[in-house]
């Protein structure tokens, strides 16, 4: 692959989309172009796309046709989830400043390691993406962490260091994060933010190994000592020795197949375009049950659309992601990102059983996965402290986790 110089780099109001499942052949998908009503991008498929290619999302179906997005300042279809996150967009207007802040340049400023197997490039008949220089590694962490500092806090960072932190690889996030070559494949390394009540990559490392226990598959996380605390490094599930996956968040998913952001929705799109073999589609529809089961009971309700992920088979195919992002947000909101059930978002286990069927699940096995969850979380204090959590970040999280609101709704399923 050859990397495009950034001093090389004008504002256009085209770029090229380029498909990199195979990074040593990438082929041609399409033309970007500025949608300037819109402020967004849009998504023209090249002939031989058209001709051996397959649609992207369901939205962008495989004909001729300019695809325009459906929202103001966001990208057309699964285009949209190849841009950077809050904190790549942060990082990119600090260090690079663009000379404007477009979408189509948000898109090429990304890089090439941004989330799934899309590609930018400034040409339509080669693949040359924006150089960011080889990842870091676990030697480089505390350089790293340093350098997360002193963008949080608006201070000049050196040309030559620029390269520890990537513009952002992620489905949505304002947290700090980069990328890191660990044990010979990519993970994220995910930093804790200034105003954060706790050390939260810590958490977030014991939130999802305590989800293992209650029959959920997680991104590997391993946590990583910083001068700050912890730092979370997250496997990505979307790189697979050397290739890269397809993938689509729900919010992107949900949108091109009009449904509303929501559990029982996404359960009904792997339903239909999940994969059939060995009834997956079914279990990773109850799986997503006890998701949602798990982040109402441990108070993440930053559950939001593009928390939640599909990957794409060669068949075309859904298959659910493993869980990433699962952290108690602390906030006791009471209510969740994604609609629950028939009480829209509300944060209780009725909510959840009131749309059980949605999830393939009749009322009765759907209350036996909700035992299943509440014993898990049950532990949680001893599993928490086990993996290395503060006792006064444990302390702290008991008002959240076991108040009352939630305590007494585990204890009636127990």
């Amino acid at each position: 692959m050859i990397e495009f110089e950034l001093k090389n780099y004008r504002a256009a109001d085209t770029l090229y989309l380029w498909w990199l499942a195979n990074p040593a052949a990438p082929r041609l998908i399409g033309e970007l172009r500025m949608a300037r009503s819109l402020k967004g991008v849009s998504l023209v498929y090249a002939p031989g796309w058209l001709k051996s290619g397959f649609a992207l999302s369901e939205d962008l179906p495989l004909v001729a046709g300019e695809f325009f997005p459906k929202e103001k300042e966001t990208a057309a279809g699964a285009v949209d989830d190849a841009r950077p996150d809050r904190w790549g967009e942060r990082v990119i207007r600090f260090l690079d400043k663009p000379p404007r802040l477009a979408v189509l340049d948000y898109l090429f400023f990304a890089g090439d390691e941004r989330f799934g197997a899309l590609g930018v490039s400034v040409f339509a008949d080669q693949y040359l993406a924006r150089a960011t220089g080889p990842l870091p590694k676990l030697a480089d962490v505390a350089e790293m962490e340093m350098l997360v500092q002193q963008i949080l806090a608006g201070q000049p960072v050196e040309e030559k260091k620029r390269r520890l932190i990537t513009p952002g690889t992620t489905l949505g996030g304002a947290r700090p994060k980069a990328l890191l070559n660990l044990e010979r494949h990519q993970w994220v390394l995910k930093f804790r933010d200034l105003d954060e009540p706790f050390d939260t990559p810590m958490v977030e490392h014991a939130t999802m190994t305590l989800a293992v226990h209650a029959g959920i598959r997680v991104a590997q996380t391993r946590p990583v000592k910083v001068a700050r605390g912890h730092a979370v490094a997250v496997r990505r599930f979307d790189r697979d020795a050397g290739m890269r996956k397809h993938a689509l968040s729900a919010n992107v998913a949900l949108k091109a197949a009009g449904e509303v952001l929501g559990y029982p929705e996404l359960a009904q799109l792997l339903r239909r375009r999940g994969i059939t073999g060995g009834a997956r589609h079914l279990k990773q529809m109850h799986e997503l049950f006890r998701r949602m089961v798990f982040n109402i009971l441990v108070d993440n309700t930053d559950d939001h659309e593009k928390n939640h992920a599909l990957l794409m088979a060669d068949t075309g195919e859904y298959d659910l992601s493993p869980a990433f992002d699962v952290v108690p947000s602390g906030q006791s909101l009471g209510y969740q990102q994604m609609r629950v059930g028939a009480d829209a978002h509300d944060s209780t286990l009725e909510n959840a059983l009131s749309e059980c069927g949605q999830f393939g699940l009749k009322r009765r096995e759907a209350i036996e996965q909700i035992k299943l969850v509440c014993d898990a979380v049950a532990q949680w204090k001893e599993h928490f402290k086990r993996t290395g959590v503060s006792e006064r970040d444990i302390e702290t999280l008991v008002g959240q986790i076991d108040r009352p609101f939630l305590l007494d709704q585990r204890q009636t399923y127990r």
